[in-house]
């Protein structure tokens, strides 16, 4: 496998240092994980989820819209929605009147709700999180909740500050020229691999897997675009 050190080069080479370390996506500490409220959380995945297939800017522009219709995204108000609940807020015009999401939002609360009952609180259970565990936590997020699988997942991770690589089609690139993987990692050999390399190459540059994910793309991308 490629060390890191030739990609953060590149990377710098292609944006200059300064530039390139005002793209490394915040992470808070374990003790800020676990003191964010669950309405948090659960607001972070509601909007990942709306988001997807809309153009980001219709959501952001409604998105007090969102928090008044969910009630702050009280998670045990939102998971207790009956029938007249959902249909109600299908036809609120302050929120995307779009039924499948506000139902995934629905099962998202009850996610958050019962990791909540089981560890004291969703932040504490995202930071006790192994950090060199990134895909299984991703997996948890897809397995417990609702449209949470894919990329959705680890831009909810990454907007509550907790560290996570992501998979664009720039770090995919490098991973292939790093020798890694042969194409977009998605069964659990590949997967491994991944995070093997991410936990690799995290500890020989000091940076966090999420840094080391926007350096790749950097280093391979053409044109930035958030990774």
């Amino acid at each position: 496998m490629t060390p890191f050190a030739p990609f953060y080069e590149r990377a710098v080479a292609r944006h200059g240092e300064d530039e390139l370390r005002a793209r490394l996506p915040r992470v808070v500490s374990a003790e800020q994980l676990a003191a964010l409220p669950d309405d948090r959380y659960l607001a972070a995945m509601a909007e990942r989820v709306f988001a997807a297939g809309f153009r980001w800017r219709v959501i952001k522009a409604k998105w007090e819209g969102f928090e008044e219709a969910f009630q702050g995204f009280d998670p045990a108000w939102v998971a207790d929605l009956d029938i007249e609940g959902v249909a109600a807020l299908a036809q609120d015009t302050r929120i995307v009147r779009n039924r499948p999401k506000i139902l995934a939002t629905i099962d998202n609360a009850a996610f958050v709700r019962q990791v909540s009952a089981e560890h004291g609180s969703f932040g504490a259970w995202l930071a006790a999180w192994p950090a060199e565990d990134t895909i299984g936590l991703w997996a948890a997020l897809k397995a417990g909740g609702n449209r949470l699988g894919g990329d959705t997942g680890p831009w909810v991770l990454r907007m509550v500050g907790r560290d996570t690589f992501r998979l664009s089609s720039d770090v995919v690139a490098a991973l292939i020229e790093a020798g890694v993987v042969t194409k977009k990692p998605t069964g659990k050999r590949d997967l491994a691999r991944t995070q093997e390399a991410f936990n690799a190459w995290s500890t020989e540059s000091g940076l966090t897997q999420g840094a080391v994910s926007v350096v790749l793309a950097c280093s391979t991308g053409e044109i930035y675009q958030g990774r």
